[in-house]
């Protein structure tokens, strides 16, 4: 049942790519494209976090059906690589990209983060997540950022967030009383792009009025919860708090940015 539910949501994620993503160019030859200065690496943060998380999540629901440990390494902390190696291949196909030996050190990376904590501490106490909040440049550049929340949530990096996010009480006594599932999170999202190396488009406003947009870096402190250290009976419950926890929960935080800092709510 496992082995079927997976290659069901793995066929049907693939189609929808495929619609998003590479239905607007043409196939070619396999060919390889450096695309590391790309997006302010945002893309590179995209495939850890995919890596990870699937990873996380398919050795989560091995352990559940009764694999050997082994195997929940070997099979289920490897299937976001394998996942995204796909992925990369049909980049290499696809005249609009190519396949990008950076995005598969990010696939390593991420996949690496999930294997090496279920071998040290059978546990992750150190989770990969994402935010994402509708930027305002998708307009301007459509065909990059995508027309619909659909296709923006996946292709406008300026407002993706990505979170590393670290469980204190994880590394404290059994006894301590720090709250179990309170996380410190540290962010990291880019801004002001509306082209993949920088912003040679020529954007002006209603009245004409060229309009020149700085791309920058953005980091945050913020708080975050590990919903899977939420204590429950609930079988149902454990699996949708383990599924969500994708996501950051969203607090107010501290922005580093532009050489400034400054306060967000959210």
């Amino acid at each position: 049942m496992l082995g079927i539910t997976s290659v069901a949501l793995t066929s049907s994620s693939l189609v929808y790519l495929n619609q998003a993503w590479y239905q607007q160019y043409n196939t070619s030859q396999f060919h390889f494209f450096n695309d590391n200065d790309e997006w302010l690496q945002m893309d590179k943060c995209g495939h850890t976090l995919t890596t990870y998380q699937t990873g996380r999540l398919m050795m989560n629901a091995m352990e559940w059906a009764g694999y050997t440990k082994k195997k929940q390494l070997v099979i289920g902390g490897l299937s976001g690589f394998a996942y995204m190696s796909a992925i990369e291949t049909m980049d290499g196909y696809s005249q609009g990209w190519g396949f990008s030996w950076g995005d598969m050190s990010a696939n390593i990376l991420g996949s690496g983060l999930a294997i090496g904590q279920k071998i040290l501490w059978n546990e992750q106490r150190i989770q990969l997540k994402f935010s994402y909040a509708s930027s305002s440049y998708a307009q301007y550049n459509t065909s990059l950022l995508g027309k619909s929340f659909s296709q923006q949530i996946l292709k406008d990096y300026n407002g993706q967030t990505y979170w590393l996010s670290i469980n204190p009480s994880a590394f404290m006594k059994p006894e301590t009383k720090f709250p179990k599932w309170l996380n410190i999170a540290v962010g990291y999202g880019a801004n002001g792009m509306i082209g993949a190396v920088n912003n040679n488009m020529i954007i002006t406003d209603k009245d004409g009025n060229v309009i020149n947009f700085n791309r920058y870096r953005q980091c945050y402190l913020s708080l975050d919860a590990d919903l899977t250290r939420i204590k429950t009976k609930s079988k149902v419950l454990k699996t949708i708090f383990s599924c969500l926890n994708i996501i950051k929960i969203p607090f107010p935080n501290i922005e580093f940015s532009e050489g400034k800092i400054k306060g967000n709510y959210f």
